[in-house]
């Protein structure tokens, strides 16, 4: 959802670099974009155990006001990125679509709340109470693919970092990236994205 539905990410890095300048001053922006991509992985994992834990429901509005802090908008305050509610009203009348994220099932029921229009344009979620390994582990692709009732081998996931791709790699699923969130186009080409799009509603026109 992050970087890829709805416009957070580059609110979050400007938040931290705005907090790096007087150490990095001219590499701010870089260096806040790396930390953000690099805590990705090692945050999933954090939300997994207290998921096993049955904590991660409590924590909800804490972590809302962490991302506040992040300079991320919790969830009531959703902001799209430009183009995507055409695109997938577009899209859902020739493909089953789906939502794979690792924020909880709180956060997409208040997405589809914020955004009805869209809330039909979703055939399947899953999100981080639905597997116990969350990205870059290929269980939430896999989920969502089942969930849709499509081979995973014929699925698009769709996704910002590096994280996303991966873990579509090792479903066996294609894996768009985009460049509206966190991610840049090598690490991107590196991590095995099959293409790389400037923006979500671009997809419009590569399906």
């Amino acid at each position: 959802m992050d970087g890829t539905l709805i416009n957070t990410d580059d609110t979050a890095v400007e938040r931290l670099a705005g907090r790096l300048r007087p150490l990095f001053r001219k590499r701010s922006v870089p260096a806040a974009r790396w930390l953000l991509m690099r805590a990705e992985t090692p945050g999933n994992v954090f939300i997994s155990g207290l998921d096993a834990l049955g904590l991660d429901a409590r924590l909800v509005h804490v972590t809302d006001r962490l991302r506040r802090r992040r300079g991320m908008y919790p969830a009531p305050e959703f902001q799209l990125i430009p183009g995507v509610e055409e695109m997938l009203l577009a899209l859902q009348e020739r493909y089953k679509l789906g939502i794979v994220t690792t924020r909880s099932r709180y956060h997409i029921d208040k997405f589809l709340e914020r955004f009805p229009s869209l809330a039909v344009a979703f055939q399947a979620s899953c999100g981080l109470q639905d597997t116990f390994r969350l990205k870059p582990h290929p269980a939430p692709v896999l989920l969502a693919a089942e969930r849709l009732k499509v081979p995973v081998g014929h699925c698009l996931m769709v996704g910002d970092t590096t994280v996303d791709v991966k873990a579509a790699r090792r479903a066996g699923a294609w894996a768009a990236a985009v460049l509206c969130g966190f991610g840049e186009r090598r690490e991107l080409e590196q991590a095995g994205a099959h293409v790389i799009l400037d923006s979500t509603a671009d997809l419009v026109k590569l399906l």
